[in-house]
């Protein structure tokens, strides 16, 4: 009976040091995983890589309307809408453009009030104003076409958008020259830091919603530019097609 005993405390002295050694080895590794976590830290360098494309566009965005007033909401409103049906009319069977690319972006009626010391605030007409955004690919014939749209009755000429309509095709050529040049970067920091580079840690695309807009001159500046020199001139110029990439590498 003592030799059990004795064998059953040996066994659970064994146990409890088992315990007690493996609570004992967590404590010592923690310090170590410390300190690894800070030499990773210690050795990585981090660069924003930027890739840019200067590209003719191949698509514009017209924004195009209509702006009418008149002594009730309801005659503004027929009488635009009169007006918009003409232009929708002339874009669509004059310059085939198609109905998905002819989008209404603004459509209102809304008093005109006029102050006096006597009678106060009071309306004293309507406004009626239908803007179209067109989408049109030719853009050899910009100038001709909002010409056309302000003959037909658009006197609201806001602006031209120039841009390219799937920028995707592109997004390999800019990512290849934004590592390209995260790696220029990354290589020159090293150097200095009398260090190497090794395997990137980890990337990140950053796209910074680069959106080209060319504005164009007031309806009326428009029209006195197409009286003075035979058509409105529109330049489309190159737009930019870009990303970044936030990069990190490995020192060695």
């Amino acid at each position: 009976m003592k030799k059990w005993g004795k064998t059953v405390g040996t066994v659970l002295l064994a146990g409890s040091l088992l315990v007690g050694g493996t609570a004992l080895s967590g404590v010592l590794q923690a310090p170590e995983k410390a300190y690894a976590a800070e030499d990773v830290q210690r050795n990585v360098v981090s660069v924003v890589g930027k890739g840019e494309l200067s590209i003719k566009p191949d698509i514009v965005y017209l924004s195009i309307g209509v702006s009418t007033s008149a002594a009730t909401a309801e005659e503004a409103q027929k009488s635009n809408g009169a007006k918009i049906t003409k232009l929708t009319n002339l874009l669509k069977k004059t310059w085939g453009i198609a109905d998905k690319d002819i989008q209404s972006t603004q459509f209102y009626v809304q008093p005109n009030y006029a102050y006096t010391e006597k009678d106060g605030q009071q309306v004293k007409g309507y406004n009626a104003q239908h803007t179209l955004q067109v989408s049109y690919r030719d853009l050899t014939k910009v100038g001709e076409l909002l010409d056309a749209a302000s003959t037909a009755g658009a006197n609201s000429i806001g602006s031209a958008r120039f841009a390219i309509e799937d920028p995707s095709a592109f997004e390999a050529q800019v990512i290849e020259k934004a590592m390209a040049n995260a790696d220029v970067k990354a290589a020159a920091i090293a150097k200095v830091a009398k260090r190497s580079l090794g395997q990137v840690v980890t990337v990140i695309q950053n796209d910074d919603g680069n959106n080209p807009v060319v504005y164009m001159e007031s309806a009326q500046m428009s029209k006195a530019s197409a009286d003075m020199a035979a058509g409105t001139s529109v330049e489309a110029g190159e737009v930019k097609v870009s990303t970044q990439l936030s990069v990190m590498y490995e020192l060695k």
